[in-house]
């Protein structure tokens, strides 16, 4: 919700607008100024007060967002009978005697009582004096409501929005970095930034452009799927055996090609959905996992430098054909790495980096247990040699599939890890990561669309009452085909 700002001036201002409302009343007001209350009333005023100002600072440890300077901001909804105009102004006086920002102030007939006006007051305030607000403004007000208001990133909630998803981090570029083995290759870097055009150019709907690869780009891709193919039967998951596969079967995979996005997207989407969107380098992290949760993956289509055939300091697309494609094609795979995308929108940075952590343990360094063996499913190890053989050899550390170990666990992207962890199947996997999921501080649920290839964002009850029909009607048809069948 976007909503107009004001300063507190714009608050002095409305109060003495509301002050003239009350002019007219003040000689009646006045006598009451010093009238004595009896002890017995002191006490029950005071016992209100305390009680009031204990729900207030219970909720608000639930409804206020802290920004770095000790601020929160505040939602308030509370009811003023229209026959007491000097409610209006004691009420905005508050606002004003805590030095509090109004951002919006909103009005409207009250439902409920027909005298009366309901009204919406989005402030910012110090976070110390949050409960004695609300307190003060029950004092004046009825049926005095708060809601939190917690800032989040923007996030895309149509896929079309995945074209302003396109942030690259230059970490590993080949113009500024000096390690990578393309760095003092003038026609290298040239070709690269050729091909990263046709990804610029790219809109949501349009068709994957083709790269005609040379000779050399050919024989690099031969060199490092020859070498590789020989170990998956030992080291790759049956998942990925299966893809690689259909992938040869269907989308042109062998030592002598170079597969084309577009031919491999039409691939995974008659499979699990998903679909490739070709990108110039390595992405943001907020930017490639919101891509996930439209079931797209941004896939690379330059090739690493002829030197350095089986290492490449950044995502290529061998490390991208060969490593994510054939896991991609596997249903449970892809609605996992799809539940990853959907946690990320609109996450903290916090939980960015950790969501991040987890992918780079799981869908790039993975290890799976499978009929009693520890197979790959990583793309990272997939698409390398060196690391795949390693990962298996014994000799890193391994532990069990935990999110929460996971997502803080310290990782290396310049050389081998040194932990892996190891999911009991892809579905334990993708249960675990759900309730990790549930767990991330957000004030809204998300879900995603097939029909309209878009995110509803989940922030009230109605939403989620439309959801659980849409869900009672697909256990309807499950659960008549199930007595058809029995």
């Amino acid at each position: 919700m976007h909503l107009s700002s004001s300063s507190t001036s714009s608050t002095k201002t409305i109060c003495r607008a509301a002050s003239e409302l009350e002019r007219s009343d003040s000689i009646t007001s006045q006598r009451f100024l010093g009238r004595r209350q009896s002890l017995i009333e002191d006490a029950r005023k005071e016992r209100e007060a305390a009680a009031a100002a204990t729900d207030a600072a219970a909720a608000s440890e639930q409804i206020v967002f802290e920004e770095e300077n000790g601020k929160a901001l505040l939602n308030l909804y509370f009811t003023l009978r229209n026959s007491k105009t000097p409610a209006l102004s004691r009420t905005l006086k508050v606002f004003e005697t805590f030095e509090a920002k109004i951002q919006h102030l909103e009005t409207r007939p009250c439902r409920q009582l027909n005298d009366s006006l309901e009204y919406f007051v989005r402030c910012e305030v110090h976070l110390s004096d949050v409960s004695t607000l609300i307190s003060s403004i029950k004092k004046n007000a009825e049926d005095v409501k708060t809601t939190k208001e917690v800032k989040f990133h923007w996030f895309p909630t149509k896929i079309a929005d995945l074209d302003k998803c396109h942030h690259l981090v230059t970490k590993f570029d080949p113009e500024l970095d000096k390690d990578h083995p393309g760095y003092t290759d003038s026609a290298y870097r040239q070709r690269r930034n050729m091909i990263g055009a046709l990804a610029f150019r790219y809109r949501h709907g349009h068709s994957i452009a083709r790269v005609e690869y040379t000779e050399d780009e050919i024989g690099t891709w031969k060199e490092v799927y020859s070498t590789l193919k020989d170990l998956y039967s030992t080291h790759a998951c049956s998942e990925y055996l299966e893809a690689l596969s259909q992938l040869e079967r269907h989308c042109g995979y062998s030592p002598d090609n170079i597969p084309q996005l577009e031919d491999v997207s039409c691939f995974l989407k008659e499979r699990t959905g998903f679909m490739l969107r070709p990108v110039a380098g390595l992405l943001s992290a907020r930017d490639f996992l919101a891509s996930l949760a439209f079931r797209v993956f941004q896939c690379t289509q330059y090739i690493r430098h002829a030197s350095s055939p089986m290492h490449s300091p950044e995502p290529d697309c061998v490390h991208e054909l060969l490593g994510h494609v054939p896991m991609l094609a596997n249903r449970t795979f892809a609605q996992f790495s799809q539940n990853l995308g959907l946690a990320s929108l609109g996450a903290s940075e916090e939980d960015i980096e950790k969501l991040s952590t987890l992918y780079w343990f799981t869908v790039e360094f993975g290890l799976c247990k499978q009929n009693g063996e520890v197979r790959a499913y990583g793309a990272g190890l997939l698409s390398s040699y060196g690391e795949l053989l390693y990962s298996l050899s014994g000799e890193p550390e391994t532990r069990q599939f935990d999110p929460e170990a996971a997502a803080v666990q310290p990782y290396q992207d310049h050389t081998y890890q040194s932990v892996y962890f190891i999911s009991e199947s892809f579905s334990d996997a993708k249960e675990k990561f759900r309730g990790y999921a549930a767990g991330i501080k957000r004030p809204f649920f998300v879900k995603f669309d097939p029909f309209t290839s878009s995110v509803e964002v989940l922030d009230n009850p109605l939403k989620i009452q439309e959801g659980l029909m849409g869900v009672k009607d697909d256990l309807k048809i499950l659960t008549d085909a199930l007595s058809v069948l029995s």
